[in-house]
């Protein structure tokens, strides 16, 4: 495949760029306009590695004078090429790496009733989902939910705070509450409340577990349809945890029982 030319660009009014600004000045832009703005070199790494490709990269002249950087934007079949000051003008991180890719979305999929799965419940905090997201990646978790109320999931913050884990993941998110109804695994969810400790429940998998706001929790008709409630041990005395604690303390413990369960080769 023949290689795609950079094509400079040096007017602020460019097309191109006018569309990116007008994508970054709303966080939930992408929902309409269908792609999303993919900033720096870990994001952009991380969608080449999971095989998805953009429709269109940005790179600064400093970042296309670097190797690496110049094959990773090469990824893309479009390339735009700007000075530093214009793709600066665009950042929004402190110490960018001049170079971003435009990424169309994949059409929204169905939720699969039989996956192991994250719900989300309003759960606001931005840096917040995306350690939540960063947790179901890593522990075998493949679907997230986020019912409305939630960050958006696709946003920059979330995005950054993700930190590639999305391309992992199958996201669904603007749900209602009705729309949990197709999940077939069963529902936990944690409480300060409940009796039992999260290390001796025995948790099934795979399942979904509920995460709800920093600080109302899960709402509680949703609480009342969990199979199972569960307490994080808390012996410092600390009254509560963060939501993403929380969850990745979860999310652990449901990996490390589903591995322990698993035959071993002889």
């Amino acid at each position: 495949m023949t290689a795609p030319v950079a094509q400079p660009i040096t007017s602020r009014d460019n097309p191109l760029l006018v569309r990116l600004r007008k994508l970054l000045r709303d966080g939930a832009g992408y929902r309409k306009d269908g792609e999303v703005w993919l900033e720096g070199e870990h994001l952009c790494s991380a969608l080449r590695q999971r095989g998805w490709r953009p429709a269109q990269a940005v790179v600064a002249e400093s970042a296309w004078a670097k190797p690496p950087l110049r094959e990773l934007a090469h990824w893309a079949p479009r390339i735009a090429l700007l000075p530093d000051a214009l793709f600066d003008s665009l950042s929004t991180l402190e110490s960018p790496s001049r170079l971003g890719f435009l990424w169309p979305l994949p059409a929204r999929a169905p939720i699969d009733g039989a996956l192991a799965s994250i719900v989300l419940d309003r759960v606001q905090d931005a840096g917040n989902v995306g350690s939540i997201l960063r947790s179901a990646s890593a522990f075998g978790f493949t679907q997230v939910l986020a019912l409305r109320g939630t960050a958006s999931l696709w946003s920059p913050k979330v995005l950054r705070a993700g930190m590639g884990a999305h391309f992992a993941l199958r996201l669904i998110e603007g749900l209602q509450p009705a729309d949990l109804d197709t999940l077939a695994v069963p529902w936990i969810g944690s409480s300060l409340q409940a009796s039992t400790p999260l290390h001796r429940t025995v948790l099934p998998f795979p399942c979904a577990w509920l995460f709800g706001h920093e600080g109302q929790g899960v709402d509680a008709a949703l609480q009342a349809r969990c199979a199972q409630l569960v307490r994080i041990a808390q012996p410092g005395g600390e009254e509560s945890l963060n939501v993403a604690a929380a969850a990745a303390i979860c999310l652990h413990e449901s990996m490390r029982q589903a591995d322990a369960d698993r035959p071993r080769d002889q």
